[in-house]
C-alpha cells in the first residue's frame, strides 16, 4: 500500500501543475491542447541546464534539480508565447493551434536533444541522463497507519508543486487578477468595457500555463523517467487536460481527479506485480488511468460547464 501512495502521488503531483496551468489558459478563454508540447519544450530546457550544471555541481547535487525546475518553467513560458501569438494576435482557431504546437514541440526537441549530444558529449543520443531526485519522509506523518505512506519516500518538488498550487489557488479565486482572468473566460466584452485588458490578461495566463506546464515535465523526468527525452510526450499533457475538465475547470476538484489517475496507475502496476504477470503486461496496467478517462468521459462529460469564451477570440466590435 505504501507504494501505491509513493509512486501514486509522484504521477499525480506533477500532472498537477500541468492541469493548473491549464485552467489558467482556459479559464482566461483561451482553449489549450499544447500542455504536452509546454511540458516537452520546458523540460528539454531544463534538462539541458542540468546537463550543463552537474559537472560543475555534482551529480547528486539538489540545487542542480531546483536550477533545472526554474529553467523549465522559463522555457515552457517562453514556448508558450508561440500558441498565445497564435491564438490571441493573430486569432488563430485554437485547437488547431494547440495541436501544431505539439508536433512542433517534439520535433524541435528531438533535433535540439541530438545536437546538445553531439556537441557535449560526441554522440547524437536523443536523451539527457538525469538520474532520479533524491527522496525523504515527514517524520511523524510517516509513522501514521495505513495514511502514512503517503508521507514516506517523498520527492522534494512535490512539496514544491503542492505550495505553487496552493499559491495559484489564492491567485485564482482570493485577488483581483485572479477574478478579472476569470471574467476574461466568461464575458471579455465586460471586462473591457470596465476598462480592462482581455488580450494582456490571456498573454499573461498562457505563458502562466506553459511554466507550470515545463514544471511537471521536468518533474516527470527526474522522477519516472530519470532522463529526459522524446518519450517524455507520453500523454501526460492530455491526461492533465482530462484531469482538467473532469475537475470542471476547478482547481480542488481537478487536484482530485489527479489523485485519482495518480492511484489507478501505481495501483494497476503493483496489482501486476503481485499476480506475477510477466513485465510486458504491466503497460496494460499502466493503460488504467486513460481507461478511467474514457469511463469518467461517459459519465460526467455533459456535466461539465466550460468558460463561456474558451475558445473564442477577442474582437473589441463584437457585442
Amino acid at each position: 500500500m505504501t507504494k501505491v501512495f509513493t509512486d501514486g502521488l509522484s504521477f499525480a503531483i506533477p500532472l498537477l501543475i500541468m492541469a493548473v496551468g491549464a485552467i489558467y489558459s482556459e479559464k482566461s478563454g483561451v482553449t489549450n491542447l499544447a500542455i504536452e508540447g509546454f511540458q516537452g519544450f520546458g523540460a528539454f530546457i531544463g534538462a539541458f541546464i542540468a546537463i550543463l550544471l552537474m559537472p560543475v555541481l555534482g551529480n547528486g547535487s539538489q540545487a542542480v534539480i531546483y536550477i533545472a525546475m526554474a529553467a523549465a518553467a522559463v522555457g515552457g513560458g517562453i514556448y508558450a508565447c508561440i500558441h498565445a501569438l497564435l491564438c490571441i494576435k493573430f486569432k488563430a482557431n485554437q485547437v488547431i493551434s494547440g495541436v501544431v504546437v505539439n508536433i512542433l514541440g517534439v520535433a524541435l526537441t528531438t533535433f535540439f536533444t541530438s545536437a546538445a549530444n553531439t556537441a557535449i558529449n560526441g554522440t547524437a543520443s536523443n536523451k539527457f541522463i538525469l538520474g532520479v531526485s533524491s527522496r525523504f519522509s515527514i517524520p511523524g506523518l510517516s509513522a501514521i497507519p495505513w495514511v502514512g505512506g503517503l508521507f514516506k519516500n517523498m520527492y522534494p518538488f512535490e512539496i514544491i508543486i503542492i505550495v505553487l498550487v496552493l499559491f495559484f489557488w489564492y491567485l485564482m479565486y482570493k485577488t483581483r487578477f485572479g477574478m478579472h482572468l476569470r471574467a476574461c473566460g466568461e464575458n471579455p466584452q465586460a471586462v473591457d468595457a470596465a476598462g480592462g485588458k482581455v488580450n494582456k490578461t490571456r498573454w499573461i495566463a498562457v505563458i502562466i500555463s506553459g511554466a507550470l506546464s515545463g514544471i511537471g515535465g521536468i518533474c516527470f523526468a527526474y522522477s519516472i523517467l530519470a532522463n529526459y527525452s522524446p518519450s517524455i510526450y507520453m500523454g501526460y499533457g492530455y491526461l492533465a487536460i482530462a484531469a482538467m475538465i473532469f475537475g470542471n475547470w476547478n482547481i480542488g476538484t481537478t487536484a482530485l481527479v489527479c489523485l485519482i489517475f495518480g492511484f489507478a496507475k501505481s495501483g494497476g502496476y503493483q496489482l501486476c506485480i503481485a499476480m506475477g504477470l510477466p513485465s510486458n503486461y504491466s503497460d496494460l496496467f499502466l493503460m488504467l488511468p486513460y481507461i478511467l478517462t474514457m469511463i469518467l468521459l461517459i459519465f460526467f462529460s455533459k456535466k461539465n460547464h466550460p468558460p463561456k469564451a474558451a475558445g473564442e477570440p477577442w474582437d473589441k466590435g463584437k457585442r
